[in-house]
């Protein structure tokens, strides 16, 4: 099975990155390798993660990493991360596409 990030998914990683970099560059690429793995792993066991309370979706499920939530969609032969983003926030509904 495939890995595949959207360019929100990206994006999101790179804010993430910025931000922790203001007080910690070195902390923050860590970080940000800590949570590219945990996606990658993501791959062995794709119906590992839990549904995303919000949604209900068999298709789309995440795991949560400390204080981040990595929402991925399950195809059939890849997974596509679709968002990275910090669990007290709501979930961004606007970034996924109906089933």
């Amino acid at each position: 099975m495939k890995l595949q990030w959207t360019e929100t998914s990206k994006n999101d990683l790179i804010a993430i990155r910025n931000f922790i970099a203001e007080d910690n560059p070195t902390a923050a690429r860590k970080w940000i390798d800590h949570l590219r793995e945990k996606a990658r792993n993501i791959v062995h066991q794709p119906l590992s993660g839990r549904k995303v309370p919000e949604l209900s979706r068999d298709d789309i499920r995440e795991v949560v990493e400390r204080n981040y939530r990595i929402v991925y969609q399950v195809h059939p032969d890849r997974i596509s991360i679709l968002t990275v983003f910090e669990s007290h926030r709501l979930f961004p509904r606007h970034k996924i596409s109906s089933p």
